[in-house]
């Protein structure tokens, strides 16, 4: 039985909680393996709307356990608001399963987050201000608290004081903000450990036992491809890896247990946040896009910008993650228009370019180069097979296959959970 890993091949919102649930009833484990409640996944089953931020979209799956592996970083009074909000639905949250190496966002995290970005006006990344980015700067500098440290309170006293030294400093000095007391937070921690402390798991011991015994495990990616920190359109990226390498250290499992790694395609492109966007539109079929798509970030609340179809960025996913399949959402926004431009290569200094250009400045003046294709105006949400498409539809699809170097073995129809037409089974 595989281990899979699912990914967002763009700039994240691809409807990866979508496809992560459609696996759900498949799957034995569902794993985030990075990001933090940066990342928002919405899912829909039936005639009710689940927005999940910090946990595996597994949780709404009976049966399956979702696991929050130690590369994500946890603001823990999100994670007991967001089981609280899911225990009130009816949803039975208590097969979560939380590394004790997953680091903790801390209220300074946040402070400092936000206060930065505001020091940076004009040159701000556009982070969502939940203190991502300094929680794992504190991981990589040595000074991070662990879930673990909530059940010794002198190590966490030490961390905590040794962690705010230098970023009472900087807030006092430099943002004139007041200093943050190291014993109200240490207290702030101290009050979430009993609450979580039946979640706390060896999480990378229990994956790996579970693999070898055949069970199904699936490593779920926040964001997407074109925002991890070393792969993507660097500075404008999340602070941790989405790609599927970053399954490997934030779920602790090796690249030799993980089989298929599928990469979620919209039928379109979209980004929330600074940074350069090559197809991006300004005019009414930007417009169209956003509306009919219902573009808006579920984490931020802010309006996603929109743009046609990359097949430049979907082949750079495909290489630096090792893709065997793409699962294509929201082709059902698509219908409607006359023709539809798709991007397959990008003008750059006048000369033709058809791979992701590593120079930053490059990709900033990068202009796409696009073919046109037909369009069809038939409703798609009611098909079941690739064939029941229209023929401009399964054209479309075809394309962008060819165009991207995997396989498309999904299409999403619409947003319910039932309104997929799969093509090949991921599980197979």
């Amino acid at each position: 039985m595989p281990a899979l890993v699912l990914l967002g091949a763009q700039w994240g919102d691809e409807g990866k909680g979508k496809a992560t649930d459609l696996l759900g009833g498949s799957v034995d484990y569902v794993v985030r393996y990075q990001g933090g409640n940066n990342a928002g996944h919405t899912v829909v089953v039936g005639d009710q709307k689940y927005a999940l931020h910090l946990l595996p979209s597994g949780i709404l799956s009976p049966g399956c356990t979702p696991v929050i592996g130690n590369g994500v970083v946890v603001d823990p009074a999100v994670l007991l608001s967001e089981l609280s909000g899911l225990n009130e639905r009816g949803v039975d949250t208590s097969k979560l399963l939380l590394s004790g190496n997953a680091h903790l966002i801390t209220p300074y995290h946040t402070t400092v987050d936000k206060v930065t970005e505001r020091f940076l006006g004009k040159r701000k990344i556009g982070t969502t201000g939940r203190g991502i980015g300094p929680t794992y700067a504190d991981k990589i500098n040595r000074v991070g608290i662990r879930v673990q440290d909530l059940y010794d309170e002198s190590i966490l006293e030490q961390k905590v004081e040794a962690a705010l030294d230098f970023k009472n400093q900087i807030l006092a000095k430099l943002y004139n903000r007041r200093a943050i007391d190291a014993a109200k937070i240490v207290d702030e921690l101290l009050g979430y450990a009993e609450q979580i402390k039946p979640f706390v798991a060896d999480t990378t011991l229990i994956l790996n036992n579970a693999i070898d015994e055949g069970k199904v495990v699936l490593f779920e990616g926040g964001q997407g491809t074109l925002l991890d920190v070393d792969h993507g359109t660097y500075p404008f990226v999340t602070s941790s890896n989405p790609t599927a390498g970053g399954a490997c250290t934030g779920a602790g499992v090796g690249p030799t247990k993980i089989n298929r790694v599928i990469g979620i395609l919209k039928a379109y492109t979209t980004r929330v946040g600074a940074g350069p966007f090559p197809t991006e539109l300004f005019d009414k079929d930007g417009e169209a896009l956003r509306t009919i798509g219902g573009e808006r970030g579920v984490t931020t609340g802010r309006d996603r910008r929109c743009g046609w179809f990359d097949a430049v960025i979907a082949r750079y996913a495909t290489r630096v993650n090792g893709l065997t399949d793409f699962f294509l959402t929201k082709l059902d926004v698509l219908t409607g228009w006359e023709q539809i431009p798709v991007c397959v290569a990008y003008e750059i200094d006048g000369k033709r370019v058809e791979e992701l250009p590593y120079s930053q400045s490059d990709f900033h003046h990068a202009k796409p180069i696009y073919e046109m294709l037909p369009g069809w105006t038939e409703d798609i949400s009611k098909a079941k097979t690739f064939s029941e498409l229209p023929k401009n539809a399964q054209a479309y699809v075809k394309a962008l296959e060819e165009m991207s170097g995997a396989p498309i073995s999904a299409i999403g129809v619409g947003p319910g959970r039932d309104e997929t037409i799969e093509i090949n089974s991921f599980l197979s």
